[in-house]
């Protein structure tokens, strides 16, 4: 079968592979994370010996929103109330105190992200406050990489003075699709001009990359109304573009039940048809194809990262910053280190009466097994290098990788047929029309899929 070029997306093989399936920003995914959990298995897990000195990438949850997005899968609290981030402060000034008699403080700091939520619900006093809790905690490594979510609607310039006082070098804005009819449908009206000041300041200030977050798949989408959003922000130049499929998941946010009650999704063909168009403009328009939702203009750290063997993926997206242990912070946010898993409570309240009764806050999580690590590695690698090599697999989990996973290269093999993935006697690489299902082709190598019971949303 002949290969498309990168401007072309087969669009008969993407409805062909669509199905749920999981993101992938953890092996295993959060669905098998578990409740009961031995949880001073976890606390140990902190503190392991052999950590000492690896670096720390530290996410902090943000939750509060002043309006409810419908479309949002993100776990938030709606409230006008501003002073609510005062009392949130306080509990993470305490969860960072207990925090701090189990981690290693000399460990730096190499990657910051505040997420949400909406970040910028704090305002500069509220943000400063933050940033000198945890510099009471962590020690800032030269050269950190700190980025932040902002919602346009919410921003004033001094937000934005104070992230940059605060070394933050990198935001993602909230975007979505700029047609007033689909913001209407969707629960966020925000003018273009809101986004364009959001940049401009942003600019101004120093940050050295902008991403902007678009989203097919909405309510009242059509090819020719999203085309309109994408060449308004390609015209914008921002560094990085993620386009997200829309994650219809009405069993865990019923919210966007009022979707499905006003029929106005578009259709599959509709939401392909918008996917295929908007990738093959943006790549005609200079931008290069990360991975997975992600594209960036080329010398961007991230394709550098690609080029040189550091991309990783976590909760956040994909990274620069690959070994580093992911310390969250704040209700709902997951940690991570090379055996574990551990969230924190998804409610507020728990989150509270935790910290009050002197407890880290943890709701559950995961310890990995030896099988659990290799798959785990052999999906990142697949996620971000868009290859794998399997005698390089081999040495560096201590297998004999096309004999492990023969069963999964077997299955691949239709893929293989279709142009998908090139797979060698010693090597598989996703070609360039497979890249577009890195999820399906990643699916393969994961153990939990079949009966797990855990539910996805579609790939595409």
């Amino acid at each position: 079968m002949t290969e498309p070029s990168d401007h072309t997306i087969p669009t008969s093989l993407i409805r062909k592979y669509n199905r749920p399936g999981p993101r992938y920003t953890s092996y295993p995914t959060a669905p098998h994370f578990k409740a009961d959990c031995d949880r001073e298995q976890l606390i140990r897990a902190i503190s392991d010996p052999t950590c000492s000195g690896k670096p720390l990438s530290v996410y902090v949850h943000l939750p509060f929103c002043e309006s409810n997005c419908w479309f949002c899968g993100c776990t938030k609290i709606v409230t006008s109330d501003h002073s609510a981030a005062d009392r949130y402060l306080e509990y993470l000034a305490m969860e960072l105190e207990l925090l701090s008699t189990h981690l290693d403080g000399s460990r730096p700091l190499v990657q910051l992200h505040f997420g949400g939520g909406t970040p910028t619900f704090l305002d500069a006093a509220q943000l400063h406050r933050l940033d000198q809790l945890l510099k009471t905690h962590f020690i800032y490594a030269d050269e950190g990489e700190f980025g932040v979510e902002i919602d346009p609607r919410r921003l004033c310039r001094e937000q934005i003075e104070a992230l940059a006082s605060m070394g933050f070098k990198r935001a993602s804005l909230g975007v979505q699709d700029h047609d007033p009819q689909v913001q209407e449908a969707v629960h966020r009206i925000q003018p273009q001009s809101l986004t364009q000041h959001a940049l401009d300041w942003l600019r101004e200030a120093g940050f050295a990359s902008v991403n902007i977050d678009l989203i097919y798949g909405l309510p009242l989408q059509t090819e020719s109304s999203f085309a309109k959003t994408v060449e308004a922000v390609i015209a914008q130049r921002p560094e990085r573009i993620a386009l997200f499929s829309y994650a219809h998941v009405p069993w865990i946010k019923p919210t966007q039940t009022i979707f499905e009650r006003r029929g106005n999704l578009p259709d599959d063909t509709t939401k392909l048809a918008i996917f295929e168009q908007t990738t093959s403009r943006l790549m005609s328009a200079g931008y290069e194809y990360i991975g997975m939702d992600h594209f960036a203009l080329p010398g961007d750290e991230l394709l550098k990262a690609r080029e040189n063997g550091r991309l990783q993926r976590n909760f956040q997206g994909y990274s620069t910053h690959g070994g580093a242990d992911i310390c969250g912070l704040g209700m709902s946010a997951i940690s991570q280190t090379s055996g574990s898993y551990r969230q924190n409570h998804k409610q507020l309240k728990d989150y509270y009466t935790a910290l009050d009764e002197g407890k880290l806050p943890i709701s559950g999580g995961y310890l990995l097994s030896q099988d659990d690590c290799i798959r785990r590695e052999t999906i990142m690698r697949l996620m971000c290098d868009l290859r794998l090599d399997f005698q390089c697999l081999s040495e560096k989990l201590g297998i004999e990788f096309a004999d492990y996973f023969s069963a999964a290269l077997e299955q691949l093999q239709p893929m293989a047929g279709d142009g998908l993935v090139r797979i060698g006697n010693n090597s598989l690489e996703v070609t360039a029309s497979g890249r577009f299902l890195i999820r399906n082709i990643a699916m393969h190598f994961d153990a939990y899929l079949d009966g797990s019971g855990a539910r996805y949303s579609k790939t595409i």
